[in-house]
């Protein structure tokens, strides 16, 4: 358990972030995965598609979820012309081995591609399961490490965001970052993130910051920021932490040492304005962090909110995107829509959360803004693009 100031403890509840969004279609080679083609389909029947979501455990959460899902993928499913789907939906129980036996009933019942599941381990189960079926999996995962092969994840990744940040960085004219970031799994991916789209982008990297998650370590580990900001100049501080973390001591004491963004711009990996409350904290004002598309997801908010009289799960909108992005490859009436090569067509899908394409490499790609806080409210600095031809891609 991350320990904070009892004036703070309030802010730290996690929320997860808006996951939706769409794609739209790309022209990518495909080479050396092993898995570079996919169920052939006939576009003049419905296609069969296999929903996997995470009922039957027993977990009011999960069984949530999996409604919630279930209610954005037929959502999409309104909204498809020229294309038909037979959605079938199967329960993994949250489960890798109840996920892979599902995988396996649902192909041998038909399914040519599987939507699904949420969890890494149930997603990584299931692309092994029907990997020889030549069957294609787009999961719910966030997890860029088990994407690959005949496995896509459909979540929003540290390195999407970490380029996007670092793109409109060096647009602004910061150029050299210090990255402070958690040393744990989650903290030490999006170091790495960070490095790698500084790297792409001529960024200069130039100072490295750990602490370990207790209030203790964040509270040692703000002298070595400072120094290592005084010591190279560096004119942005990119952190990884999320506001149930690090974010409120570290955007609270660095100020109070005289290191605020007049110094060192504050850039953040994580959303900055989840939960509310976080807006009022005086460290985050002027911050810079990414955030879906503000209109697309308000428009699919909208239509979620008048379907089923409830707000969507932020996970909900990635069912939407699969569906979405199913829909629109079988409405071009191609019998190879559902291959590797059509799925990753470099134009992308447009969805829930915006403008998405998914990456030959299993990962994928998603138009974010740009925001910053002022006076406690949301300011957009960068709108999200709209298509993959615009900058920040």
């Amino acid at each position: 358990m991350f320990a904070v100031f009892p004036s703070t403890r309030k802010l730290l509840t996690r929320t997860l972030m808006a996951l939706s969004g769409l794609a739209l279609a790309a022209c990518n080679t495909v080479t050396g995965t092993g898995f570079n083609t996919g169920a052939p389909i006939n576009t003049s029947d419905p296609v069969p598609v296999a929903l996997l979501v995470p009922a039957g455990s027993g977990n009011t959460t999960n069984d949530i979820l999996a409604r919630n899902l279930e209610n954005a993928a037929r959502l999409a499913m309104r909204d498809l012309t020229g294309a038909t789907i037979d959605l079938r939906v199967y329960s993994t129980a949250g489960q890798p081995a109840t996920a892979a036996a599902s995988a396996r009933q649902a192909v041998d019942e038909g399914a040519k591609i599987i939507l699904g599941p949420v969890f890494a381990s149930s997603a990584a189960a299931v692309s092994v399961e029907v990997a020889r079926d030549n069957v294609n999996v787009l999961s719910f995962s966030n997890n860029a490490a088990i994407a690959g092969g005949n496995l896509f994840v459909l979540g929003p990744t540290f390195q999407n965001t970490a380029d996007r940040m670092v793109s409109y960085a060096m647009s602004q004219g910061k150029s050299t970052m210090v990255i402070v970031h958690g040393t744990d799994v989650a903290g030490s991916q999006g170091r790495d993130a960070i490095q790698r789209a500084a790297t792409r982008q001529g960024a200069g990297v130039v100072g490295t910051v750990g602490y370990a998650l207790s209030q203790q370590d964040v509270i040692a580990a703000i002298p070595r920021i400072k120094s290592a900001v005084e010591s190279s100049a560096a004119d942005a501080i990119f952190m990884t932490s999320d506001t149930a973390s690090a974010l409120p001591l570290l955007s609270q004491l660095l100020p109070e040492t005289g290191i605020s963004s007049e110094v060192a711009q504050f850039m953040g990996l994580t959303r900055w304005d989840i939960p509310p409350q976080t807006m009022s904290l005086p460290g985050v004002q002027g911050g810079w962090f990414a955030v879906p598309d503000p209109g697309a997801s308000s428009r699919y908010s909208g239509q979620y909110q008048a379907a089923y009289g409830a707000s969507p799960h932020p996970i909900g909108g990635l069912a939407f995107d699969g569906i979405a992005a199913i829909g629109a490859l079988i409405s071009q009436g191609d019998g190879g829509a559902l291959t590797r090569g059509s799925l990753t067509q470099s134009a992308g899908f447009r969805g829930a959360s915006g403008v998405f394409r998914l990456l030959p490499d299993g990962t994928n790609q998603r138009g974010l803004a740009v925001a910053t806080i002022r006076n406690a409210q949301l300011s957009i600095l960068s709108p999200a693009p709209t298509s993959f031809g615009r900058a920040g891609f």
